[in-house]
């Protein structure tokens, strides 16, 4: 099935990028990033911003956007069989327009990958196109909150997200 990317969750003073690959099916059915009721996302949000799963899904982007964090996928489309991100098609993959992106958001002072796969696509596919000014930004690959990505429990990745953030000034405690 050919899967499209939701719009991106940012402000234009977002100060941290997450980065998944693509949404999942019950993510495309429900019109909502991470939307499979075992997915960790919202659970470690919740914990580290505040946007907890029994918000309505609109508060929590609020929640997010308020707090100067920004959220989108590194593809725009593929073709994606399956749930899993080993399911999508390499060669179908059209990535996002970071440069664009970069450059109406130039507040960005981390860009975090939600998982290898994330990260791996954004090095191959959008590293290379990126301006210089925007290839150097600092990136932090977090284990990835997908069900499927069973190796670490929820409060691991919780613990190694925060670690990530607390990089960037202010974010956690919200000034």
């Amino acid at each position: 099935m050919e899967l499209q990317s939701f719009a991106p969750v940012a402000r234009r003073d977002a100060r941290v990028l997450i980065l998944g690959t693509l949404p999942g099916p019950e993510s495309w059915r429900r019109g909502q990033y991470y939307a499979h009721p075992w997915n960790a996302f919202w659970r470690i949000m919740g914990e580290l911003f505040g946007a907890s799963l029994d918000q309505p899904y609109r508060v929590r982007l609020a929640t997010l956007r308020a707090r100067g964090v920004a959220m989108w996928d590194v593809c725009q489309s593929a073709y994606r069989p399956g749930a899993l991100d080993a399911d999508i098609r390499r060669d179908s993959i059209v990535a996002h327009d970071f440069a664009h992106f970069y450059a109406t958001h130039r507040q960005i002072r981390l860009v975090c990958f939600n998982g290898q796969t994330a990260a791996a696509l954004y090095r191959r596919l959008v590293t290379p196109g990126l301006p210089e000014r925007w290839q150097d930004l600092p990136r932090a690959t977090l284990p990835s909150t997908s069900p499927a990505h069973a190796g670490l429990g929820v409060a691991q990745k919780l613990e190694r997200w925060r670690e990530a953030l607390s990089g960037v000034p202010g974010l956690l405690d919200g000034s």
